[in-house]
């Protein structure tokens, strides 16, 4: 055979050696073994149902108002001759601390005029009973043994006298009065909101001199659904204990804090909102010894009433109650929906009273479809798993539930060899 011969038909030998090499392979290529794998469902995060006694808080949002908002109006006219050094808005004051000073001169002398009034009329009741006694005397003598007459005896002038004087008292006294209310002060301790005098001004008994709030108490108004006063008492005209609340709020980063108390609850439904208002009474809200800053009228503020104790009820998360009344527990790799009586509701938390046992398993997970029985997976339950092949198998694989899978290490990118490739070409 010759050299030309020999060289046209190599390709078609090693053609043919190809062919009956693969089919060699396949044939000779032993079947991998097949595992069955059991259905398996999606994985769920649980919690175990706890039976406790709970306490309801009730959480509402309000606005602090002062107890206590009084304008500062003289009772009588004049010219300022004194300010408090504390007159001015932010200022502190005590009770009975003299604000304003008016001048006291007109009213001293007034004063002095009433009680010279008061001696006038004392020496004329003195001269009428006087002249009663001689009266009385001349009578007996002149009629012996027979009752004189009151207007003989000068009862009727007695009378007169004795009226005059009790008015004359009675202008010493206002006289003296309005002596003492040239000194304008106040029966509380409080703060100073605004003022509007200085001295010389000359005021009268109807000028506002100051608008001051009291610092012994503040209250918060609530405004809360009327459901909401279920679960905790408010004091009524009778009395009874008044529920603790806690007041917060945060300033600059910094939450202070006030313990205050439910006192009563307004009178009327707001008409806007239809909500009922319960009000929150917080002490000496200007002492800054526990919180750096005063709870200041008009501030909004956080406020949480605690209320009722809920005995034998299951807490679960609100998310964890699907349509109102119903919760999926995990029951042997199985869900189960539950009909639940739900108690109380919140924006964090769901009491139910009846429906779950404790100890059961609260399926907490969210799932797009589900259906009564369905095969779950216990989240806490699953552990890494590996699937092994034997030797004639392809490359080893690895799955871990729960988990996205990933490439071993030392497995070839293929898209870094196509780049390679493009580079190269």
């Amino acid at each position: 055979m010759s050299n030309t011969t020999l060289k046209g038909l190599l390709p078609l030998i090693v053609l043919i050696l190809g062919i009956l090499s693969a089919w060699w392979l396949v044939s000779s290529r032993t079947a991998p073994d097949r595992v069955q794998r059991p259905p398996l469902g999606p994985l769920v995060e649980v919690m175990p149902a706890r039976i406790a006694d709970v306490p309801v808080v009730i959480n509402g949002h309000g606005e602090v108002v002062p107890r206590v908002a009084v304008d500062v109006v003289p009772q009588v006219a004049g010219q300022v001759v004194k300010v408090h050094p504390s007159l001015v808005a932010g200022g502190f004051f005590r009770a009975g601390d003299a604000l304003v000073v008016i001048d006291p001169r007109d009213y001293e002398l007034a004063l002095e005029r009433a009680q010279a009034s008061v001696a006038r009329a004392q020496v004329s009741l003195q001269r009428e009973q006087a002249e009663a006694v001689v009266a009385r005397e001349e009578w007996d003598e002149l009629h012996p043994g027979e009752e004189a007459p009151g207007l003989v005896v000068r009862e009727p002038q007695i009378r007169q006298a004795e009226a005059e004087l009790a008015a004359a008292n009675a202008d010493l006294a206002g006289a003296r009065l309005n002596l003492e209310r040239t000194h304008v002060s106040l029966p509380f301790d409080g703060v100073v909101v605004s003022e509007s005098v200085d001295v010389g001004q000359f005021v009268g008994s109807a000028n506002r001199l100051a608008r001051v709030y009291g610092t012994d108490f503040v209250d918060v108004r609530v405004p809360l659904e009327s459901r909401e006063l279920a679960w905790f008492d408010v004091p009524s005209r009778d009395g009874g204990t008044a529920p603790r609340a806690e007041v917060s709020v945060t300033f600059g980063g910094r939450r202070s804090t006030w313990e205050g108390r439910v006192t009563r609850m307004e009178a009327q439904v707001d008409q806007a909102s239809r909500m009922v208002h319960v009000v929150v009474e917080v002490a000496d809200p200007y002492d800054t010894a526990e919180n750096s800053l005063a709870l200041l009228p008009g501030t909004f503020v956080d406020v949480r009433i605690s209320g009722r104790t809920l005995e034998g009820v299951v807490p679960v998360p609100r998310f964890a109650v699907h349509d109102g009344s119903q919760v999926w527990v995990f029951d042997d790799g199985k869900l189960a929906v539950r009909q639940v009586e739900v108690l109380r509701s919140d924006r964090q938390e769901t009491l139910v009273s009846d429906g779950i046992d404790e100890g059961e398993l609260v399926i907490v997970s969210s799932l797009d479809a589900v259906t009564d029985g369905m095969a779950v997976r216990n989240a806490a339950d699953q552990e890494d798993f590996t699937v092994e092949a034997s030797s004639s198998d392809p490359p080893q694989v690895s799955a871990v539930l729960g988990s996205e899978c990933s490439p071993p290490a030392n497995a070839i990118d293929p898209t870094a060899t196509r780049a390679s490739g493009l580079q190269g070409a």
